[in-house]
């Protein structure tokens, strides 16, 4: 027999924990409620891209043929993605390097008119993205970097780089003053500093930066519809938005759904590896404010 106090002890653990669950239950709920929204539609197309479909190249069955197409068209996955691949890491670079200069010089230093100028940094996110491509291409058409990815990497760079200098800036200002001064003590200059003290103490922000350069430049479509005129320049988006079957025009949906899936792999397997990093890059700037 269990004495009655060890009985009431178990039976008020019993009721910590269902009362625990019973809170926790409408989390779980909205949680997988989202997470089917947002996952059932890449689930239905990787199922789509190897299911049989009529007017595709796998008609029935399941099988690959559908990637074997996308393979094989025109200048070929490799080539897109190739195009995409450099047009992403230059858009990276260009992205970390400028950000990580202008947020440093927006949160350390102090000059005239430092408010007015971050302001109409951020000015540049309240302008309509499409309208800008025109302009755009005939200044690029000026510099000779007209149907170039070089250009292109630029133009995606400019898009990015209100929101990566915010990022930078507040990344920056979370961390303590003291750190830096303490590095000027010991005879480190204002770039040995920040080599040496804040470039690791921000890597957060870095990361969810480039991670959100990448993503951007890794889908986008329009700049390169508009700024790419050669099919062996274009990025792997362009090239599955002009995915045809050579009759009559249709779409191949089998194989635009194998180039979604493509699209969609690096981004996923890029993202569960520094989704750490890419929350705490946003946390620090919660934190700050």
């Amino acid at each position: 027999m269990t004495h009655p106090a060890q009985d009431t002890r178990l039976w008020r653990r019993d009721t910590t924990v269902l009362t625990r669950a019973l809170g926790r239950t409408p989390h779980y709920v909205v949680a997988g409620g989202l997470a089917v929204i947002f996952l059932f539609p890449l689930l239905w197309n990787a199922w789509a891209s190897v299911s049989g479909q009529p007017g595709t190249a796998q008609e029935s069955g399941y099988g690959l043929g559908n990637y074997r197409t996308l393979l094989e068209y025109d200048a070929g996955l490799w080539r897109y993605l190739l195009n995409s691949t450099v047009v992403s890491a230059l858009t990276v670079a260009l992205t970390l390097a400028v950000s990580l200069l202008g947020g440093y010089a927006f949160a350390r230093f102090t000059f005239p008119g430092k408010n007015l100028l971050f302001l109409l940094t951020l000015a540049i996110l309240m302008v309509p993205y499409a309208t800008l491509l025109i302009p755009l291409y005939v200044l690029l058409g000026r510099l000779h970097l007209q149907n170039s990815l070089i250009g292109l990497s630029l133009v995606l760079a400019m898009f990015q780089l209100p929101f990566a200098t915010f990022m930078m800036r507040i990344s920056f200002e979370a961390v303590p003053r003291e750190l830096e001064e303490s590095a000027l003590v010991d005879g480190c200059g204002t770039a040995g500093a920040l080599r040496r003290v804040l470039l690791p103490a921000v890597r957060p922000g870095l990361i969810t930066v480039g991670l959100f350069a990448f993503l951007a430049a890794w889908n986008d479509f329009i700049a390169p519809l508009i700024l790419i005129s050669d099919s062996e320049k274009a990025p792997l988006p362009l090239a599955v938005a002009n995915l045809r079957q050579q009759s009559m025009g249709a779409v191949d949906y089998g194989a635009t759904e194998a180039g979604v899936v493509v699209l969609a792999v690096p981004c996923l397997l890029l993202f569960l590896l520094l989704q750490r990093h890419y929350v705490r890059g946003f946390m620090s700037g919660a934190l700050k404010g």
